[in-house]
């Protein structure tokens, strides 16, 4: 089973720890971070991929409202809040449900449920066939079928492709390569590798065997990419 990265941003002690709950109840939801303001969500929302965003509205110096007014935001949105009048406001801004405290699991649920079949649908309609890479000075084409892993060195990624003398070096960052390319063609396994599911040759403990390389499978990544792979 697949499982959407989700943020909470809610000021409210209570109410983010009855939110966080519920996440953890919901099998293909992953609860990657929570904010207590919204920018620093925002700043997190700006460098990492991010299915589903639970969003509350009343919040000291950015409200969720002006966030989502402010800023594109990408993620499926659900708005959490006890004020009623601003549901309007949210659905002209294009949120996937409005969840009015205090809310039960099954309409939490009801909502959670939108945002996934969004999301498959999302995801059904753009498979990508290709990337463009800025590098040097130019932009490079790459056909995402033919990228076996992306490797960090530093500053630089290198992408290395079925073309043995073709390795590229850019310095886009492995978040922006999430963001391109659906996880269930290239994932992210470690801090410095991302793998093409396709090109994997075998699996052994915590180690890819991929083309001529193993490439480690890290604490962090490693339920979700087994979530993957099975």
């Amino acid at each position: 089973m697949i499982k959407y990265p989700c943020i909470i941003i809610e000021d409210e002690p209570l109410a983010l720890e009855k939110t966080k709950d519920f996440v953890t109840k919901v099998p293909f939801l992953h609860l990657s971070a929570t904010f207590d303001n919204a920018l620093t969500g925002l700043a997190y929302l700006n460098n990492n991929k991010v299915d589903l965003l639970f969003l509350d509205i009343n919040m000291d110096e950015l409200s969720g409202i002006e966030l989502l007014e402010s800023s594109k935001i990408n993620s499926q949105v659900i708005i959490t809040t006890a004020y009623q009048e601003y549901a309007l406001k949210g659905y002209e801004l294009q949120i996937t449900d409005y969840l009015l405290k205090p809310f039960t699991f099954n309409r939490f649920l009801q909502a959670v449920n939108k945002a996934q079949v969004n999301l498959v649908r999302h995801a059904s309609e753009a498979q990508p066939d290709f990337i463009f890479v800025k590098t040097e000075n130019r932009l490079e084409k790459i056909m995402i079928d033919e990228i076996v892993y992306i490797e960090g060195m530093r500053d630089y990624r290198r992408i290395h492709t079925i073309h043995k003398n073709v390795k590229i070096m850019t310095l886009q960052n492995f978040s922006e390569f999430e963001k391109m390319i659906p996880p269930n063609l290239i994932c992210r396994v470690h801090k410095s590798y991302m793998v093409a599911l396709n090109k994997i040759i075998s699996i052994e403990r915590s180690r890819i065997k991929i083309a001529d390389q193993l490439i480690p499978i890290s604490e962090t990544y490693k339920e979700a990419f087994f979530e993957l792979i099975n």
